[in-house]
């Protein structure tokens, strides 16, 4: 694999919401998968401890893509402040790895 693949984490307030911004990034071949889980966050917003029914976005993508990915997603997004992690993949199975590779197309100029 000639590129570094990484993995991007994100929460949205609903099921829905998630969905919506899973299909935008695969279709737009900025991810080649995303997975969603229900998650149970708590965190401080405004000043305030806030507990919330969640839904994780796993997207799976290139590094390459990190900017493009973070910019859509933050267009898409209902939250003021959406949450973008990215781990950056030391391993795995190559053959998923090149898979995730071959979705997502070579580096765009």
């Amino acid at each position: 694999m000639s590129q570094r693949a990484v993995l991007i984490l994100s929460t949205a307030a609903t099921r829905d919401d998630a969905a919506r911004i899973a299909q935008v990034l695969v279709a737009e071949q900025l991810a080649a998968c995303v997975q969603l889980s229900p998650i149970d966050s708590w965190y401080r917003w405004q000043g305030e401890v806030v507990q919330a029914a969640e839904t994780r976005l796993h997207i799976k993508t290139m590094a390459h893509l990190t900017d493009a990915v973070t910019q859509r997603l933050t267009a898409l997004h209902s939250y003021d402040v959406p949450e973008v992690v990215v781990i950056s993949l030391e391993g795995g199975s190559p053959d998923y790895l090149a898979w995730v590779e071959d979705m997502v197309g070579p580096i765009r100029e």
